[in-house]
């Protein structure tokens, strides 16, 4: 397991290419629906943060790295989902 920093970074890194992603398709389509845009923004500024304040704030009674690692798999999930709704508006 990777600590805490380096954890934050690689969610904050993944939610910034998300968003890039999200503003480079809502600008490079015709076909988009500026409050469904503006959502998913949003949706991914609320993971970015949902995430790292999960990192820094662990529950307790539950050992680190089952914790940690069930983090890292709903963040991948919700990452992925984010793409998917992202690849829609194109």
């Amino acid at each position: 397991m990777t600590n805490k920093r380096v954890l934050k970074r690689t969610i904050n890194c993944a939610c910034g290419d998300l968003f890039a992603e999200c503003v480079a398709a809502a600008c490079f389509t015709q076909k988009h629906d500026l409050a469904d845009v503006d959502a998913l923004l949003t949706c991914i500024i609320r993971i970015n943060n949902d995430f790292v304040r999960r990192i820094s704030h662990p529950e307790p009674g539950i050992r680190p790295r089952v914790f940690y690692n069930q983090l890292i798999a709903d963040f991948s999930k919700q990452a992925l989902e984010l793409e998917d709704q992202i690849r829609s508006i194109c």
